[in-house]
């Protein structure tokens, strides 16, 4: 038999003298933590709907998708910072239209084909003029140029100083090869294939996708940068997170990337740590108009019983902070942070006055933060008076509130943006026409300022234009920012530089910087 490129003889008589057996035996205990070494086992709490980077909008698989596809730009690992990836630097021109990208030489897809100019302009192509779930995160660009193989030159429609940090985005636009694209095309513009398929240029290639089981990742050994540690990435599909805890401690699996309960953080069994970074999580509650809320005086008294510094401590321990704005603490630092109001006499008074009141409180998921969250803001309400419910929406339903003729009076979410500029946080969530604005609320005043912050390219100019929207969007009481939380992953002891992204959803491990210590 060969055993990992040793090789044994069997001898003449039909039997292993048990010096060969132990040195077969000592050979195997040496060889096997090697190979293990190479492996890193990754649970998936939902199944990937599409490795299609243009028409999905994965989060737990994130990661998974750009360790196989690549961009011109990325967020630096534990940082908002733009760094090159597939554009090694590039320029801006003083009008703010114009970007023109310098590309990365010697870098081939995995199918062996080369990249270029002109792959990138077919896959930005695909992105904008297709009709996909991603195609908006283009369409402020007029043209696309490739004065030569190495060169990009990008011309937008109106000055968008956010524009970098739209490419920088865990799901900006990506490369894929033209080759492939074409080969399987069949009128759907490769949807279809790109479903479980990928060639990309990144330091993994998907080598097995087998749906709601099992899905496999091997090292590209002729990535045109740093090699990973990891020669195989394993990731299964394993919903309930007791058993994820159960498997990792008896070593079947690495890490629990994510919803490890945060009560049980502080008391880890031998063998697990905890790698834990500020990460852009913020908990929000959108509330809904004609609700209670609206009325001055029971919002205040409101908002004094679910102040989350009464309760963060309870709900997370030392992996949260209290929400300073209306943004992610990571993105904006505000002058002024927004205040709760603190007085529980007035408060109580002022339900006395105008009671009884009840409030709906709907979670958008039945992740355990959520109802920890919940039974600690329904506790403090009944302590001014206040009658509090709160239920788990169906899948899907936080996104037609807006069309629901019996919605509950405030959502409770994570509110977190597609990048690290306050533009994205705003447009999605706040405005007028925002995609995630839940009850469809409008401020035309603040949404001016956010127009007007959109096109300033001084950071403290524009944060002050941001925060000043953002206070009045929190004022009005359409949306009520609560805490920030950590991105908590805990693992084998061993594993280190998991290159977690505040932009990126929680757990997104980084299987290209990961590895695995002595």
């Amino acid at each position: 038999m060969q055993i990992h490129g040793y090789r044994t003889h069997r001898p003449c008589k039909d039997s292993i003298s048990a010096r060969a057996l132990g040195l077969i035996l000592g050979l195997l205990a040496w060889i096997a933590p090697v190979y293990a070494q190479e492996v890193l086992r990754i649970p998936y709490v939902a199944d990937i709907g599409t490795f299609d980077p243009d028409n999905g909008f994965e989060t737990g698989a994130i990661s998974a998708i750009n360790n196989v596809y690549e961009g011109l730009v990325e967020y630096e690992p534990g940082s908002t910072k733009i760094v090159g990836l597939l554009a090694r630097n590039w320029e801006i021109s003083d009008d703010g239209l114009t970007y023109t990208f310098h590309l990365a030489e010697g870098v081939k897809f995995h199918d062996g084909t080369p990249f270029n100019a002109a792959a990138v302009i077919k896959s930005f192509e695909r992105r904008r003029d297709r009709g996909l779930t991603q195609s908006y995160s283009l369409a402020n660009v007029k043209e696309m140029k490739a004065p030569d193989d190495s060169t990009v030159v990008l011309t937008l429609g109106h000055p968008q100083p956010s524009f970098l940090d739209v490419l920088s985005s865990p799901w900006g636009p990506k490369i894929i090869s033209p080759a492939a694209l074409a080969e399987h095309d069949n009128g759907d513009f490769a949807t279809t294939w790109l479903n479980e398929h990928a060639i990309g240029t990144g330091p993994f290639k998907l080598a097995e996708f087998k749906r709601g089981q099992r899905y496999s990742l091997e090292r590209n050994d002729d990535y045109w940068s740093d090699k990973p540690f990891f020669q195989q990435i394993q990731i299964s599909v394993v919903p309930d997170i007791s058993q994820q805890i159960l498997q990792l401690q008896a070593g079947a699996i690495d890490a629990v990337p994510i919803n490890y309960p945060f009560a049980q953080l502080t008391s880890l069994p031998d063998g697990l740590e905890i790698t834990a970074a500020h990460s852009m999580i913020p908990y929000d509650l959108f509330v809904k108009p004609n609700s209670p809320v609206d009325h001055a005086e029971i919002r205040e008294a409101i908002l004094t019983a679910i102040n989350p510094a009464l309760w963060v401590k309870d709900a997370f321990g030392e992996f949260a902070s209290l929400s300073r704005s209306v943004y992610p603490n990571v993105m904006l630092d505000p002058v002024n942070p927004i205040q709760f109001p603190t007085n529980f006499e007035a408060a109580k008074a002022a339900i006395a006055k105008h009671g009884p009141v009840s409030l709906v409180i709907g979670l958008h998921s039945a992740a355990p933060s959520y109802a920890r969250i919940a039974d600690l803001m329904i506790a403090q309400l009944a302590s001014i008076g206040v009658k509090a419910t709160a239920y788990v929406l169906p899948s899907g339903a936080a996104y037609t509130l807006k069309d629901d003729p019996n919605p509950p009076d405030m959502l409770l979410t994570i509110a977190g943006p597609d990048a690290a500029h306050p533009d994205s946080q705003a447009k999605a969530f706040f405005t007028k026409d925002a995609p995630l604005n839940f009850f469809g609320r409008s401020l035309p005043q603040a949404d001016a300022i956010v127009d007007q912050a959109g096109q300033v390219t001084d950071v403290k100019e524009r944060d002050a234009l941001y925060e000043r929207a953002g206070q009045m969007y929190f004022d009005a009481g359409i949306v009520i920012p609560l805490v920030d939380v950590d991105d908590v992953v805990v693992h084998a002891k061993g594993l280190t530089d998991l290159g977690l992204r505040p932009v990126n959803p929680p757990g997104n491990i980084d299987f290209a910087t990961v590895r695995r210590g002595p």
